[in-house]
């Protein structure tokens, strides 16, 4: 690594002046030239000798600290190094399409076009701003989650040296009063829906099943003699091609759920009613061994042969028993499994057991999510505190004073 003055050559006349070059007076003067962190040959103009030895000892430092930016791999724009991103993620198929859609919409449109070196903090909170007048808090999130990973790998990478995501929150996410049905409006709905998927919505409601893991169900996974549901796959949609059995929501969701007597009768009556046929579908579980086999699937499609297309498909069986049983629109099956969580919490569930049946990654979701569903639970906590200690300093008191 240099500083050379491009106005003169290194040699000197008979006078011991130096002689200027062909460059003299035109352009800027002063050139750093060092080896890059892959060992390439670089240089860079300056006009001022200052600015140029402080950028030489600078960029020498960063080398031998492993801290070398390359000024020009920022000029990469947010749409391009985006869709080097996306390529590098292991998402599944379903996440995928999610991803592709956010950039799609909401940040290559705003971002896309600038280079990932000139993002500055105010670009993304004005980017947000924008968005939260058009997405709900919760979608922002997301989508604001996959603007942070990015640039955090940039970052990584040495494509930018800090990431504008830094100290940005999106919009806090209001706490949501999920609609609880009733006993009644549970059993009304399950009287309402084809009645090939009535005691789909039991397992729903007295399991906590997701739609996915109910629908994914094999009657296999069914353990009558220990009253177990073992939930360890899920019905997967995706565009483009036919519905598939993959991996659950987290690892946390391969769990084995307790069977309500009454269910397990129900799910007994079904399956005598129904005979469900085995029939082919691919299994993608283990996304490194994906295969094709037969599975007993408790709810196929309407035509028994194939697993359900959720959309509208679902939709077409969902909605008229939804509106019969008098739900609220756009609540869906999701809202059979806020009843069981509930109805777990109400009956004196700890978190820990709440979150083990639902499959939650971690207590701090199924707390976040019904913090407001334990308030006797406070009242119990507050109530042994005050007997263990208060009633017992108060004993001690009147020990004391007798003695």
């Amino acid at each position: 690594m240099a500083v050379d003055d491009r106005w003169y050559l290194s040699k000197k006349d008979a006078d011991g002046r130096r002689v200027p070059s062909a460059r003299h007076g035109r352009g800027k003067r002063w050139r750093v030239r060092y080896l890059d962190d892959a060992g390439v040959p670089r240089e860079r103009m300056f006009e001022r000798k200052p600015d140029a030895e402080l950028f030489d000892a600078n960029v020498r430092a960063d080398v031998s600290r492993g801290q070398y930016i390359d000024n020009r791999a920022g000029k990469v724009t947010v749409a391009e190094y985006g869709t080097q991103w996306r390529a590098n993620q292991i998402h599944a198929d379903t996440t995928v399409v999610k991803v592709e859609l956010a950039f799609r919409l909401h940040i290559e449109p705003r971002l896309g076009h600038m280079s990932m070196a000139a993002v500055r903090t105010s670009h993304i909170q004005a980017w947000l701003k924008d968005r939260a007048e058009v997405l709900a808090a919760t979608t922002l999130q997301v989508v604001f989650s996959y603007v942070r990973s990015m640039f955090a790998t940039a970052v990584l990478d040495r494509i930018i040296g800090t990431s504008p995501c830094a100290g940005v929150s999106p919009p806090a996410i209001e706490r949501r009063d999920y609609y609880i049905p009733t006993p009644g409006q549970v059993h009304a709905l399950a009287e309402a829906i084809d009645g090939r998927y009535s005691a789909a919505v039991y397992v729903a409601a007295g399991c906590g099943l997701r739609l996915g893991e109910v629908l994914g169900l094999e009657v296999g996974n069914i353990d009558f003699l220990r009253r177990e549901i073992h939930v360890r796959h899920q019905l997967k949609v995706v565009k483009g091609r036919k519905p598939y059995l993959g991996p659950l929501k987290t690892k946390n969701s391969y769990r084995s759920v307790e069977l309500p007597d009454e269910l397990g009768l129900a799910l007994a009556a079904h399956i005598k009613a129904e005979h469900p046929k085995a029939f082919e579908v691919d299994d993608l579980t283990n996304p490194r061994k994906p295969l094709r086999r037969e599975a007993n699937i408790m709810f196929p499609s309407v035509s028994g042969d194939g697993l359900i297309q959720l959309g509208a498909s679902w939709s077409r069986l969902w909605t008229p028993a939804r509106k019969a049983a008098g739900l609220p629109e756009r609540w869906g099956m999701h809202g059979l499994r806020h009843y069981y969580a509930t109805l777990l919490i109400h009956a004196g569930a700890s978190v820990k057991t709440v979150q083990m049946a639902l499959g939650h990654s971690n207590p701090t979701i199924t707390l976040n999510t019904y913090v407001g569903e334990w308030p006797e639970a406070l009242d119990r906590t507050r109530a042994l505190v005050s007997k263990a200690l208060w009633n017992a300093d108060a004993a001690a008191r009147s020990v004391v004073g007798r003695a």
